[in-house]
């Protein structure tokens, strides 16, 4: 039976290893670095997936100011979700979604939004599934000045 739990400091390095699967452009020690920084911050809380003592998935949320296209301030924002291949399907982001949803209501906060690059389909339907609505679609630009 799988089990989501809030993560503690003695997830940070598997943590930060299912992190590295998720976000390739960073290396797993830097991913660890900026889980040091956060964990202990009021506004940061992660969530880990355990299959009997074996990691599975992890999901991240924080509290932001505002976040686009949605109505309320602050708002959470749910930052990332990642489940192991062979996990997915059998409701551990439900569970995830669940978990994050009731860490906003504990902090009074009634909206939690989220973000997907356009490319990943999977997590559309993922995040429909999990009822989230779209909001809105966005394509960033930069010029470089030198």
């Amino acid at each position: 039976m799988t089990s989501v739990r809030p993560a503690t400091q003695s997830d940070l390095q598997p943590w930060a290893n299912m992190r590295s699967k998720l976000w390739p452009s960073a290396t797993e020690q830097e991913h660890l670095l900026e889980l040091k920084e956060s964990f202990d911050q009021n506004t940061f809380q992660g969530w880990i997936a355990l299959d009997a003592d074996k990691y599975v998935g992890f999901a991240e949320a924080s509290v932001r100011p505002f976040a686009n296209g949605c109505d309320s301030r602050p708002v959470v924002f749910f930052e990332g979700v990642w489940v192991a291949d062979e996990f997915r399907k059998s409701g551990i982001g439900r569970k995830f979604v669940a978990a994050v949803e009731d860490w906003a209501r504990s902090k009074g906060i009634n909206e939690v939004g989220s973000d997907a690059e356009l490319s990943n389909t999977l997590s559309h339907t993922c995040h429909k599934k999990w009822g989230f609505e779209e909001t809105e679609r966005v394509v960033y630009y930069r010029k470089k000045l030198f």
